[in-house]
């Protein structure tokens, strides 16, 4: 009815190191996938974004994260002045504008 110690002993016995490798295998492979499929990509999206952002200067047109699109009448190291309409200016951070309108790729409204 009992197990002796010896019977206990030998029929277990102990995880060989290669044993121990398969099993962390898998996740390594996990982790590398996530890294290249998500991880990565994302890191190179917002480095390219900040990049954008830094790059804004006086007369580039802007969208903001509320939505609103402008034209830039003045940039310094955190703000950035927007003109939504004539005489209608807005203090934004620069680090919440989310797009920079490129002049010759924008399509009309009317079309």
């Amino acid at each position: 009815m009992f197990i002796t110690p010896a019977l206990a002993q030998t029929a277990g016995g102990q995880a060989s190191g290669a044993g121990i490798v398969m099993q962390m295998a898998p996740l390594v492979l996990i982790f590398v996938v996530f890294y290249f499929l998500l991880i990565r990509p994302q890191q190179k999206k917002m480095k390219e974004h900040k990049a954008k952002i830094d790059a804004v200067k006086k007369g580039d047109q802007v969208v903001t994260g509320g939505g609103l699109v402008g034209k830039v009448v003045r940039v310094d190291e955190i703000y950035a002045d927007i003109e939504l309409a004539p005489n209608m200016k807005v203090k934004a951070v620069k680090s919440t504008l989310t797009e920079v309108i490129d002049p010759t790729a924008a399509k009309p409204a009317n079309d």
